[in-house]
């Protein structure tokens, strides 16, 4: 599933853009404004190695000139904050955004606009309830139907619209080739997921785990959290998502501390990795309850909860329940702390 989406998305912001170049320049012009920037500069990588520094000034705004080595996506990082952008030597762009909604809620002007502003809207819907996977595959038949026949007919209007304002026709035929990957992938998988998202509803018992091994000492269960919400991150040492979700995590423990939730985290590491396991707890210096499941992927608690991917995340509530099978990741922001703020008595 996350790789059909990593496929989709990649085909919409790795293509061309077809702007007209202004001939004063053969460099990028980027001005605009972050409210509420966290940081005083943001930088811009893309490949081959390249990599911008651009400073924020007062308010937020920035005004600064780059040369790039290709036409082409590139990444544009402020803080823990990332979206992708096209950048193309010879144009004039400005973004405008918040440190709230970064991502999502950026306005792109000027050449080369068109193709930044679909590839914001694209993401958008591919992250909303109507095009995420883990939320179509809960809706019975009938509603899956609706919904999903009105995100294809969206999909095809954003891009029908964009075509219009002058998108690069490489990558209109690429994006048509992403709605039917998408389409194929979701009517596909619709059966067998849509029984497992029945299975691990909201409000059913969850699958439990025995005696894990704590970094601590001793062995943990689930039954000890009884009367507590409790996070749970499946990851390994191996995993580099997994790992990337440390910062975000830790901090998502720090501003929950004093709350009646516990953020458990469950190693999937193979027995030879035991050693490993254990230096990464204690040189990351991995916060939370640090746990080493019994037999790795084949751990009944695994198994159980048809994880095949990591890393994943579990809310369960004090009585043992499910909240949500696929919890959102801590660097989801927003989403999740939404979902955690709102339990009952947290």
């Amino acid at each position: 599933m996350k790789k059909i989406l990593l496929t989709g998305l990649a085909l919409t912001v790795l293509a061309s853009c077809n702007s007209k170049k202004d001939e004063k320049h053969d460099y990028v012009h980027l001005t605009g404004k972050i409210e509420n920037a966290a940081s005083d500069k943001f930088t811009i990588k893309g490949r081959g190695g390249y990599e911008k520094t651009i400073n924020i000034g007062e308010g937020g705004s920035f005004d600064d000139t780059l040369k790039v080595n290709q036409d082409g996506f590139f990444t544009l990082i402020e803080g823990r904050k990332k979206m992708p952008v096209y950048l193309s030597n010879g144009v004039d762009l400005v973004l405008n955004t918040s440190e709230d909604n970064f991502n999502t809620g950026a306005k792109f002007e000027g050449p080369g606009a068109v193709s930044n502003n679909y590839i914001v809207e694209k993401i958008a819907l591919m992250q909303s309830d109507k095009a995420m996977p883990q939320a179509l595959f809960k809706l019975d038949k009938d509603a899956f139907n609706k919904t999903f026949a009105e995100t294809k007919a969206k999909m095809q209007d954003m891009l029908e619209k964009a075509k219009q304002q002058g998108l690069d026709s490489a990558l209109y035929a690429q994006e048509m080739k992403s709605i039917q990957m998408f389409e194929d992938y979701i009517q596909k998988n619709y059966e067998r997921n849509h029984l497992n998202a029945t299975k691990f509803k909201k409000g059913n018992p969850s699958p439990t785990f025995s005696d894990y091994e704590n970094y601590k000492g001793g062995t943990t269960s689930l039954a000890d959290f009884k009367g507590k919400y409790v996070y749970i991150d499946v990851w390994a040492t191996w995993c580099g998502p997994c790992k990337k979700e440390i910062p975000a995590l830790k901090e998502l423990e720090k501003e929950f501390h004093n709350k009646n939730i516990e953020f458990v985290s469950i190693s999937v590491d193979k027995k030879q990795n035991h050693e490993k396991w254990k230096n990464m707890v204690k040189d990351k210096e991995l916060s939370g309850v640090q746990l080493f499941a019994d037999n790795d992927f084949k751990s009944k608690f695994i198994q159980e909860y048809g994880i095949n991917a990591i890393p994943r995340f579990i809310l369960i509530d004090p009585s043992g329940n499910i909240v949500d099978s696929n919890a959102p990741r801590p660097s989801s922001g927003k989403r999740i702390k939404d979902l955690i703020n709102g339990l009952e008595k947290i």
